[in-house]
């Protein structure tokens, strides 16, 4: 098992310290995640060749591997030339984990719930021009479920990934989403199988409890989808339950802390993570 931090809230931290600061914090791997520098959201990769190589020579010296890599694209916009871009920015992406010598990158469905019927065929456009790519270069992809995409239910995206046929192809459970994807961790995972090779670890609340007043959005009625990314203990994620459920389901795979909450406190947050992932892994 590797796990790895997510260094989202170190985004500011220059692209060559950011390997000694990750082995600082007690990790081996990071899951690079956007930032401006590198693969900024939604748009085309920003870092070169050079800054690559150099890149990797830093990982070397810091003891620190790249576990994966997560860009965010709209390759399931309803909007062609939304669509044919995101494609684009998707080849070099994968040129570059290629590059680095990753073989894992992982991302989200997106698209748009109130228009899914149309964001899946786009996403099934993408996914035809892109997995003979992941496939020539060997590199897996690990898709999520997400709030806002056209897929937010934890089985039916366990079914889309299925769907996809290849074994490049895999399955991430996002713990912050779990009230957003059914709150079925042990039911989501079983379903799963051994397509369940990714998590995302931290906590966060259950906002349709109190009668769906965990938190007040205005005005009433707003479709807007509202989680947080916490330090485990934090919310109401059940860790009993999504711990015992990958040990369970003999869980194997990249394990990444992704508190996004904490920027005060980014380091005490990561230590934190570190040790009480341990802990639980440990307990297997």
């Amino acid at each position: 098992m590797k796990i790895a931090l997510d260094p989202h809230m170190f985004r500011f931290t220059p692209l060559l310290e950011l390997p000694r600061l990750v082995a600082e914090l007690g990790y081996e791997w990071i899951e690079l995640s956007p930032r401006e520098d590198f693969l900024p959201f939604f748009k085309h990769p920003r870092v070169d060749d050079a800054t690559v190589r150099q890149f990797r020579k830093e990982l070397d010296a810091a003891g620190v591997g790249v576990a994966s890599v997560l860009p965010l694209y709209r390759w399931s916009g309803p909007e062609d030339e939304q669509r044919e871009a995101a494609v684009r920015y998707w080849k070099r992406a994968i040129q570059i984990t290629s590059d680095l010598g990753v073989d894992v990158m992982v991302s989200e469905f997106n698209g748009r719930p109130e228009s899914p019927d149309r964001s899946e065929g786009q996403f099934w456009r993408s996914m035809e021009e892109l997995l003979p790519v992941f496939e020539r270069e060997g590199i897996t992809l690990k898709l999520e479920p997400h709030p806002d995409d056209f897929v937010e239910d934890g089985h039916v995206a366990v079914d889309m990934v299925r769907g996809i046929n290849s074994p490049n192809v895999q399955f991430l459970y996002c713990a912050p989403h779990t009230f957003h994807m059914g709150n079925d961790a042990p039911g989501i995972m079983k379903r799963a199988g051994d397509l369940l090779t990714h998590v995302h670890v931290a906590d966060t609340f259950d906002h349709t409890a109190s009668s769906g007043l965990r938190y007040i959005v205005n005005p009433p009625g707003s479709p807007a989808r509202i989680h947080q990314h916490l330090d485990i203990g934090q919310g109401e994620v059940d860790w009993d339950e999504f711990f015992g459920s990958l040990k369970d389901n003999g869980f194997d795979g990249i394990m990444v802390a992704c508190v996004f909450a904490w920027e005060d406190r980014a380091r005490e947050s990561s230590l934190f993570m570190r040790e009480k992932i341990g802990e639980y892994v440990k307990s297997w």
